[in-house]
């Protein structure tokens, strides 16, 4: 296990209050400083939404559904450090051509905490993650794929390292793909930290959790699902990444290819690193003043507001 070093592109301003790069060869989670971070070491009645697009893998779902269900459930059921208050898992049908509509039918009556989302027609793995995020009503959000190559149960370890950290990232160690993804990945991933200038080991695992409000704020396009890591340490995070499994494949086929995963990637790339470097930064040293009209009347001024991140100022004219 590492922790992940801080964006070297920009000087970051972190949600938590610590920015010190943490030690590559940091290996123990005990070694966790849960003093920074979001606030997670004392977070009560946290929610989590499991989102899952998926686009005809209907022989997977019924064993994904049950593996999930049974390993989020142990955080609800667990009587030590940070158990959840209750979860979701939100399957987004991406216009699946095969039975998946029927089997997420067959699934929503006999799961309770699942929720089957259908889209009109197919938009790829980027809008279906985007839609499930938006659906989703837990205040933290993990995702996975479809296709079982992700282990359900690696969320339980994703959520105890969670703590000190803004959000956590999976690192699929021993990859169960053709020597030629691999490959592939592994060049993508050296690639795409030498243009970010930052250190994301595997920006492609789809095992994730972090929170909803600061998803909401993430920038959405097709192609994201693959710069979530980079976006994250964009928007000043700090993350952690976390050694997970990797299963092969047991149902269908990839729907991803070389040619598919060529030119539009570089061009996603380009667009990441010009949103990275060109990104407004600003921190408020004090804010103080109140003006309110008088009551029952109307203030004769014209006003506005000018939003970055989380704060929301108004200027007025006289």
């Amino acid at each position: 296990m590492s922790a992940l070093r801080q964006d070297r592109a920009r000087r970051s301003i972190p949600m938590s209050h610590s920015t010190q790069r943490a030690s590559e060869k940091q290996t123990a989670l005990a070694t966790i400083d849960c003093g920074t971070g979001w606030d997670t070491k004392n977070e009560i009645g946290a929610f989590l939404s499991v989102v899952v697009p998926a686009r005809n893998e209907a022989a997977s779902l019924p064993q994904l559904v049950e593996e999930t269900s049974r390993a989020v459930r142990s955080l609800c059921d667990r009587t030590g450090p940070r158990p959840l208050a209750g979860f979701e898992i939100i399957v987004i049908d991406d216009a699946s051509t095969d039975s998946t509509r029927l089997v997420l039918q067959e699934l929503v009556a006999c799961y309770p905490e699942l929720k089957a989302v259908e889209l009109a027609s197919s938009v790829g793995q980027s809008a279906a993650t985007v839609a499930g995020i938006r659906t989703a009503k837990g205040t933290w959000v993990a995702t996975l794929d479809a296709d079982l190559q992700n282990d359900p149960a690696d969320l339980i370890y994703l959520w105890d390292a969670l703590c000190g950290y803004d959000a956590v990232l999976g690192v699929r160690v021993k990859r169960h793909d053709i020597w030629s993804r691999r490959v592939i990945s592994y060049c993508a991933n050296r690639v795409r930290n030498l243009v970010l200038s930052q250190s994301v080991w595997d920006s492609g695992c789809s095992v994730r959790i972090f929170p909803r409000a600061l998803a909401l704020r993430l920038p959405a396009f097709h192609g994201m699902h693959r710069f979530f890591g980079p976006l994250l340490l964009r928007e000043g995070c700090r993350l952690i990444e976390v050694p997970v499994h990797h299963r092969p494949r047991s149902y269908g086929q990839s729907h991803y290819n070389l040619w598919n995963r060529s030119l539009s990637v570089v061009l996603d790339l380009l667009c990441v690193a010009w949103l990275t470097h060109r990104s407004v930064e600003y921190r408020v040293t004090q804010t103080y003043g109140s003006w309110r009209p008088a009551e029952g009347k109307r203030p004769d001024v014209r006003a506005w507001t000018l939003r970055a991140q989380d704060h929301l100022h108004v200027v007025r004219e006289n």
